[in-house]
């Protein structure tokens, strides 16, 4: 009998039984999100300072539902150039996730974002960010893990609008995947780095393409 488990309710566990996925601690693995990084521009700075002014803003009144994506993920990609060609952008699932808490029901939603079939972006939407990015880890492995272009390095993104954490899979003898350290909105100059990621990535997955 075949079993379905919800895309929300999967756990690393259950990919690395199903895949033999598993995690390489080689920090050679994923390079692309250290060393060498574009450098931004006076104007891309300044776009970040104004989207964590907004964020300020929102979180002050403890609203960040439903605007994650318009406030933070939306510049983010946009100034990264992902908007432009040789990308698409296309929404290809959402669903709904929540936590209990002393008697109180947090619901957020994932919405799944796949960037020319090498690149996804998780957004976990949820009043005051309660859910940390790391809920999305296995959601988008398992699509990633599905991907038709299993030839070339895949990229992941899951953000809560306040942190990030980005995922390479790549398809050896056996499914292997590595992570980013965990990028925090407003601490250092995280948020800065993030963009830089992302061009990165840009750049590497429109090489690719081409």
């Amino acid at each position: 009998m075949v079993q379905t488990i919800a895309a929300d309710k999967i756990t690393l566990y259950d990919l690395e039984q199903r895949f033999n996925l598993q995690q390489t601690e080689d920090q050679s693995f994923f390079l692309e999100w250290q060393g060498d990084l574009p450098v931004l521009t006076e104007v891309e700075q300044q776009r970040l300072t104004r989207v964590r002014a907004v964020v300020a803003n929102l979180e002050q009144r403890s609203v960040l539902e439903n605007t994650v994506k318009l406030a933070v993920v939306a510049p983010l990609m946009d100034l990264s150039g992902l908007f432009l060609p040789p990308f698409y952008v296309s929404t290809e699932d959402s669903v709904e996730i929540e936590a209990t808490d002393d008697s109180i029901v947090v619901r957020g939603r994932i919405d799944i974002l796949v960037l020319k079939d090498q690149l996804w972006v998780l957004v976990i939407e949820s009043k005051r960010a309660e859910f940390s990015a790391k809920v999305g880890i296995p959601q988008v492995l398992s699509y990633m893990l599905a991907a038709p272009k299993q030839r070339f390095p895949l990229y992941g993104l899951v953000t809560n609008g306040t942190d990030f954490v980005f995922l390479k899979l790549l398809f050896q003898e056996v499914p292997r995947y590595a992570r980013s350290r965990q990028f925090v909105l407003g601490q250092d100059h995280d948020l800065n780095r993030v963009l830089q990621i992302l061009k990165r990535l840009a750049e590497i997955v429109g090489q690719e393409a081409n």
